[in-house]
Parts: structure tokens; C-alpha cells; sequence
């Protein structure tokens, strides 16, 4: 079998798909690195498999069971690995896949009892460990309202760990209509803030029941307007001297908390 070039037509439109606006058009997207291939080829949403000789080595069951699943699975040269990937030190494994995002009333249709929220989320990195998270603690859906990251951005996929295919994400931009939609779902709408009334230490009472957490921007925090809106606003105690926690770490400890809560009961 002779291993496709950078300049083969299938890798070349492929290697199109790292740019946003080719993901929008063709509602695809690459997974990169054998974690994440893995959870796609689970959840069947794997179009096409690349791979390099030395991918096929360290990886032979995950490229062998594609194959046996029918996915097209292609042999590229090192050079076309390299334009494939986005790492610098390339896996030499990409998937081309069908794009996961689901409509909101999709997640909301399910009756669910724990939703990340971020709001205006910007960095690639801090999207894809949200996403983590939430699939970590159980939630039901991670929903990204405003002007968001996409979540099929590379840096995204990659820092997701395959969670990206586990947990329902959807792209809400209308914040406003996000928030009435859950209100109208009967979901608690919990917004972190310095400020907030409530510590978190002491919210356990309203984290029993169907909660959704809000997340700022990671530069400016929530808007005022969108904190005022929630049910409640939750405070992290912070007992040292760091002045504030990023997104990921706040997500992070806001999740499992009410993870903690609505398992004990």
C-alpha cells in the first residue's frame, strides 16, 4: 500500500478542515492523538482514519479496528502526518469526523440535572478542560452561549481527552435566550462571582437539584447584567492570599461540588 502524500486532494482538503470557517461549511472537524480517535470511533462518527507507519506501529488494534468497523482508513507519508497534525511532534493519527454539537432543546429535552454554562468563553484550552470536567463529574451538558469557541477547534478537541464525544455540547449565541430557556426548563441558574451572597461551602441545600452553572469570560468575568439574572450568585472561599481562580480551576471546583451532592442523595 503506498502512502499518500501532503499533496494527495483527500489530505490537502483535510488539512483545510484546522481553519473555522471549513469547518462551518462541511460540518467537519479532525481529532488528533489516539485518545481522541478512540472516543470517535466509539460514538461512529469517525468519516476517515490517517494514519503514518509510525502511527500503525504504536497504535495497530485502534487502526486494525477501524478498518473491521468499515472506516476508511488511509497510510500518509510523515510529511502529510505533519500537515495533519497541529502538535509539534505529530501523533501521525487524525480523524476526519461528523461535527458533535447538539441543539440546546436537545439537552434540555433530557431533563437534565447538571449543565457547565460558560459564558463568552475565548480560550481554546480552558473550553476543552471544561469540557473534561463536566464529563468527569457526570453533567448533562456543557452549553457555550455568546460568542464562543468553537468547540471542533483543534487546541479544543486536544485538551477535551475524548471527552468532547461523551458529554452533549451545544452553541447557544443568544445569552439572553439561553438563560430564559433554562429558567423555563425549571433549572436553578448558579453564577460564579467574587461577589456572590451564597458560599459555595454553604450552597449544598441548592445544589440537590437540577443546577446550571455560569462561567465568565476568562479576562473580564460574567457580564452584570447576565450574574443578576441568575437564581443565585455562588462564591468561592478562597483562604489564601491568590486574588482570584481561573475558569477551568472555579469550573472545576463548582462542578464537583454539586457532582458531591446530587450523588449522595
Amino acid at each position: 500500500m503506498e502512502a499518500l502524500s501532503e499533496r494527495n486532494p483527500r489530505v490537502v482538503s483535510a488539512v483545510k478542515l484546522h481553519r473555522t470557517q471549513t469547518r462551518r461549511k462541511s460540518g467537519l472537524f479532525l481529532a488528533e492523538g489516539a485518545n481522541s480517535v478512540e472516543s470517535a470511533l466509539e460514538t461512529g462518527r469517525v468519516e476517515e482514519l490517517f494514519y503514518s507507519l509510525r502511527a500503525a506501529e504504536r497504535e495497530h488494534e485502534l487502526v486494525s479496528g477501524a478498518a473491521a468497523m468499515g472506516v476508511r482508513t488511509t497510510l500518509v507519508n510523515e510529511r502529510a502526518a505533519e500537515s495533519l497534525g497541529e502538535t509539534v511532534t505529530p501523533p501521525g493519527l487524525v480523524a476526519v469526523c461528523r461535527q458533535v454539537d447538539v441543539p440546546l432543546s436537545d439537552i434540555l429535552g433530557a431533563s437534565p440535572q447538571l449543565l457547565a454554562v460558560p459564558v463568552e468563553i475565548a480560550d481554546p484550552g480552558n473550553a476543552g478542560t471544561l469540557i473534561r470536567v463536566a464529563d468527569a463529574v457526570g453533567a448533562n451538558g456543557v452549553v457555550l452561549a455568546g460568542d464562543s469557541v468553537d468547540p471542533h477547534n483543534g487546541k479544543t478537541v486536544r485538551a477535551c481527552a475524548g471527552s468532547l464525544f461523551h458529554v452533549p455540547v451545544a452553541r447557544s449565541r443568544d445569552i439572553d435566550g439561553t438563560l430564559t430557556a433554562l429558567e423555563d426548563a425549571g433549572i436553578a441558574i448558579l453564577a460564579t462571582t467574587a461577589r456572590g451572597e451564597v458560599d459555595l461551602d454553604e450552597a449544598d441545600e441548592l445544589l440537590a437539584g437540577p443546577v446550571a452553572w455560569l462561567f465568565g469570560n476568562e479576562a473580564h468575568g460574567l457580564d452584570r447584567a447576565v450574574a443578576e439574572r441568575a437564581t443565585h450568585r455562588i462564591r468561592i472561599p478562597i483562604h489564601g492570599r491568590a486574588e482570584s481562580l481561573n475558569l477551568a480551576a472555579a469550573a472545576a471546583i463548582c462542578l464537583y461540588a454539586s457532582s458531591r451532592v446530587q450523588h449522595a442523595n
